[in-house]
């Protein structure tokens, strides 16, 4: 597969994922994956604290009520001496637009809340939200992926993104070409099971076309295994 010279209109996108052997991300009841090490979840926040913005769909913001924070001070100093702000913007992805103001994560001000969705949000919602979030609609049943990345270069400022999940968001931005890392942290065990969702979502069709990925980074703690890949081509844009 040839690669393609990363296009500069758009942020870097990196994911980060915890999964089982089986591929498992989570359970069959989409509960929180809450299977990884004490370390694992700190290297979860350490990797979050690269970007400039944290990506993550709504359903995975509903289902682990994330409130998309950085709690350890140290991360933040870092990240003021590397020039960024203390905290990541806060992005969230929902074509319904069907999201509650009541989440944990509008009622936790250190960092902007920026939402993108479409014009299927109800009236509502966008007035609920007013205040609490920096609303971009899309026409149409489904946000723009492409529009979406380079709004957020050209707009926010965004030139690192870190997306955690879910599983059916790093598909769309997988097969759109548009990931460049992945972050894996292998757990010891084995779900099974066609109810539990994969990487990419539950089981079913094929990607377009292969992904190829090269592993740049390998790190074992305990009986788990993380891996870093850098993935070998980017759509053009």
């Amino acid at each position: 597969m040839r690669s393609r010279k990363r296009n500069k209109a758009i942020p870097v996108v990196a994911v980060n994922f915890a999964m089982t052997w089986d591929g498992k991300v989570s359970t069959r009841n989409l509960t929180p994956a809450d299977f990884s090490s004490p370390r694992d979840k700190r290297r979860l926040l350490e990797i979050r604290a690269t970007g400039d913005a944290l990506l993550v769909g709504m359903n995975t913001v509903r289902l682990d009520n994330m409130s998309m924070g950085l709690p350890d001070e140290s991360l933040r100093k870092e990240r003021v001496r590397r020039k960024q702000s203390a905290w990541p913007l806060r992005v969230i992805i929902s074509n319904s637009g069907r999201i509650d103001p009541k989440l944990k994560l509008f009622q936790r001000d250190f960092s902007p809340v920026i939402i993108y969705s479409t014009t299927r949000m109800p009236g509502r919602i966008q007035k609920a939200l007013s205040g609490k979030a920096t609303l971009h609609l899309h026409h149409g049943d489904k946000v723009d992926l492409k529009g979406m990345l380079r709004h957020m270069r050209s707009f926010h400022k965004i030139k690192r993104l870190v997306c955690e999940g879910g599983p059916s968001l790093f598909r769309s931005l997988l097969q759109d070409g548009f990931v460049d890392e992945i972050n894996l942290t292998l757990c010891p065990l084995i779900f099974g099971g066609r109810a539990a969702p994969t990487l990419t979502g539950l089981p079913g069709g094929f990607l377009p076309r292969d992904v190829a990925c090269k592993l740049v980074k390998t790190e074992i703690v305990g009986e788990e295994c993380f891996l870093q890949y850098q993935i070998a081509h980017r759509a053009g844009i």
